[in-house]
Parts: structure tokens; C-alpha cells; sequence
């Protein structure tokens, strides 16, 4: 109940951040933006139709279409990113900021997009919208969330070329590309895992402190040699960024000879990381 309460608390942040962003820069400089917002700005522009209104009624449409690639938990999410997002729209359709350096805009526009839906995401609801087609692009085709809602958002965008003009549409590119950044940032990188890889002659001692000391498991896979064909185990460690200092310690103490290599590594899933299962 904690943790629902704490999601949802995230989400409520990450919808106000998002239609700041639209109602302080994206709408006063004429930018466009990629999705379902960018599908009511336009409408704006055309119409003057109420972005709240119209996102409220375009999300609400794919979220019936697209509620079955969802399960309840991130369909319950999405409901209440989408309405708290409507709401933020409209109760700051005339906030104001005193800014007229139209790339800078836009580079706040981005962060604050991105920091928003970063938030939503990252706690496993959606914008619906363009959201809901990166989502199905992750779980079906394994691509990443923050890229995919680019492709799908650019689409959008382009699309926006004869409303805006060629220079505000640079302009909302740059938008998309900074929101991505930070979005994939605010999803993957504030908790950045690395995959050890060790070969040593000492290999039980390592794994030992390792257990012992970091509290981390070992897993040991078998290997050998391609030239001399004597078998060498080799360990495999997954850790965070800020544990990498204190594994070196501890192969160095034990075998300055070891080899280790060190990589990035995107999702960890299973036990002492995330649940595969959300």
C-alpha cells in the first residue's frame, strides 16, 4: 500500500511537470510535440480547442483501445497520469514565464517533459497516447521505452511542418531529443547496474569477500582457455555503479594478477534487483 501510495504520488508529480511544460513554453513559443499533445496543440493552433479537454478525450479513446497490452496495475496508473495531466492543463492554462530566448525554451521544455514522464513511466504507468505504442514496442519487439516513444513522437511532430513552419519544428525536435535524454535517464539511470566479469586463480576467495563483504552473489561459470585448453572458472558479479570501488578492493587484495572485465549493463531483473514480473 506504501509503495502504491509513493506511485502514485510520483505520477501525480510527473503529470504537473508535463503540462507545466506545455503551458509555460511549448504553447507561448508555437513549438510542437510529438503524440497525443502534439495532435491537441496542433488543434489548438487550428481551432483553439482546450488541450485539456481534447487530451482528456484522444487519451481516453486509445486507453479502450490499448487497455489490453496493459495490465490492471499500469492501466489504474495511466488513468490517473492522464486525468491529473488534463487537470494540470487547465488549472495552468495562464501561468507565465518571463522567457523569450526561444532554444533555451525549448531545452526547458524538454527537461521538464522528460522528467515528467520519466517519473510516470518509471513507476510502470503510461501518458497514453504514444506511451502506450512505446510500451507494446518494449514488451513485443524489446525496443527501449525512451526511444521508442521518440520514433512515434517524431512522427507526430513532422506532421506538425505546415502549422508551425520549418524553424519552430527544429526547435520541436530539439524538445523531443532532451526529452528523451532525460526521460531515459529518469527510467534507467538513476540506479546504474554493472556486470563484473573475473578470472582468477583465486576465484573462491574473491567469491567469498564478495558474499561476505558486499552481500552480492556469484554466480561461476566454467571456461577455458582457447590456446593452453586448461579450464578456468570465471565470475560473474552484477552490482551497482557505486560498488564497482569496493569489488576492485577486494580483487586486489586478494589477486593483483586477476582479469576482470567491467560492463554497462541496461535492466536487471530477479532477486536483490527488480521484479521481472512488473
Amino acid at each position: 500500500m506504501k509503495k502504491s501510495m509513493a506511485d502514485i504520488v510520483f505520477i501525480i508529480v510527473g503529470a504537473f511537470l508535463f503540462a507545466l511544460a506545455v503551458n509555460l513554453y511549448v504553447i507561448p513559443n508555437e513549438f510542437g510535440e510529438g503524440g497525443v499533445t502534439g495532435v491537441t496543440i496542433i488543434l489548438y493552433y487550428l481551432f483553439q480547442w482546450s488541450p485539456s479537454i481534447v487530451n482528456l478525450v484522444i487519451n481516453g479513446l486509445l486507453l479502450i483501445v490499448g487497455y489490453k497490452f496493459l495490465d490492471k496495475r499500469t492501466t489504474l496508473y495511466t488513468i490517473i497520469a492522464v486525468a491529473f495531466n488534463s487537470l494540470f492543463l487547465h488549472l495552468t492554462v495562464n501561468w507565465r514565464i518571463d522567457s523569450h530566448e526561444p532554444t533555451i525554451n525549448a531545452i526547458f521544455a524538454g527537461v521538464m517533459i522528460g522528467v515528467g514522464i520519466g517519473l510516470i513511466v518509471r513507476v510502470g504507468g503510461t501518458t497514453a497516447g504514444t506511451v502506450i505504442l512505446a510500451r507494446i514496442a518494449n514488451k513485443y519487439l524489446d525496443w527501449n521505452i525512451s526511444y521508442a516513444l521518440l520514433f512515434f513522437d517524431l512522427i507526430v511532430a513532422f506532421s506538425s511542418y505546415f502549422i508551425i513552419g520549418p524553424e519552430k519544428l527544429m526547435l520541436t525536435i530539439v524538445i523531443l531529443y532532451v526529452g528523451t535524454k532525460v526521460m531515459d535517464f529518469m527510467i534507467e539511470g538513476l540506479n546504474p547496474k554493472k556486470a563484473v566479469m573475473i578470472i582468477s586463480e583465486h576465484q573462491d576467495k574473491i567469491a567469498e569477500m564478495v558474499i561476505t563483504k558486499m552481500d552480492r552473489g556469484v554466480t561461476v561459470l566454467s571456461g577455458h582457455g582457447y590456446y593452453t585448453k586448461n579450464p578456468k572458472e570465471v565470475l560473474y558479479i552484477v552490482i551497482s555503479k557505486q560498488e564497482v570501488s569496493a569489488l576492485k578492493k577486494i580483487v586486489k587484495a586478494i589477486d593483483t594478477a586477476a582479469f576482470i572485465t567491467i560492463h554497462d549493463v541496461r535492466d536487471v531483473f530477479g532477486e536483490g534487483f527488480l521484479d521481472i514480473s512488473k
